[in-house]
């Protein structure tokens, strides 16, 4: 396994994206901590991955709970080889003209302070660990970091600055950390949304994403939140991707090519070249 005896830091890394990227990890053979608001579900990943898997409750509005989830992970794994700022909400794609005017100070703060300061506190805390060990950040973008309709003004702008910090700290960190972003396209995880909107109780898994991106995306189908995973570990994997720092890898089924008038363009090559379904 070429990850084995790395170490990697996850946040959000409890449930959705972030809980089957601890999976992948582990299976390449890294060893893996999470900082996560639900301690139920830190408990459950370390009961499934047993010392492979370190849990840390917190916040990652909180720089001391950031701080704390790094130095667990020093103590326990003895290093920091990637980090993987994760943990987000989103907003329900809720347009401007539907934000309530009481409610956009605190949605904006929400918004922002979990899905771009988050990140920003997720590198300060790790920073004297990954220069130590020449490792890499790696940041859960999105397909809203770059084309609209994948959220609200709210979350397409934090995912927008979220390019921002990719490229800034790649400038800032090198030569001796690399930075990469990966922007998956919609899944079915449990994403939720700003309390501030009283959305925190709401899943994105019940929203029919799968029926509505199949005639959307050209790969003709949503992928499963696992198909994502497999970037992650190709910039973390340090043989293979050492020239790549301030890359960002759009893995969200084709969404920039979508033609005019139809999303794929070779719906009808298997008719063409006289292949079976």
């Amino acid at each position: 396994m070429k990850l084995t005896g790395e170490v990697v830091l996850i946040t959000g890394g409890a449930a959705g994206l972030g809980r089957a990227l601890v999976d992948r990890f582990v299976a390449e053979g890294a060893n893996v901590a999470v900082l996560d608001k639900s301690a139920d579900r830190i408990k459950q990943l370390e009961s499934d991955h047993g010392d492979n898997v370190v849990g840390i409750v917190g916040d990652v509005r909180s720089l001391r709970d950031q701080k704390q989830a790094a130095e667990r992970c020093v103590a326990k794994f003895g290093k920091i080889d990637t980090l993987i700022p994760n943990a987000g909400i989103w907003d329900y794609s809720t347009a401007l003209i539907d934000l309530p005017e009481d409610s956009i100070d605190a949605a904006f703060d929400e918004v922002f302070h979990i899905n771009v300061k988050g990140y920003i506190h997720a590198v300060k805390a790790c920073l004297p660990a990954l220069v130590a060990s020449r490792g890499s950040v790696i940041f859960t973008i999105s397909n809203a970091g770059f084309y609209p309709n994948g959220g609200g003004p709210l979350y397409t702008a934090a995912k927008h600055a979220v390019v921002g910090l990719v490229r800034e700290l790649a400038f800032e960190l090198a030569p001796y950390v690399r930075v990469n972003g990966v922007a998956p396209g919609g899944m079915n995880t449990d994403l939720r949304g700003p309390s501030s909107l009283g959305m925190s109780g709401q899943s994105i898994s019940t929203v029919p994403l799968a029926d509505m991106l199949k005639s959307v995306l050209p790969i003709g189908r949503m992928p499963e939140t696992e198909e994502y995973t497999g970037a992650y570990v190709f910039f973390a994997t340090r043989g293979d991707v050492a020239p790549a720092t301030g890359a960002l890898l759009n893995y969200d089924g084709g969404m920039g090519v979508r033609g005019f008038f139809s999303a794929a363009g070779g719906a009808d090559l298997l008719e063409k070249l006289n292949i079976s379904h």
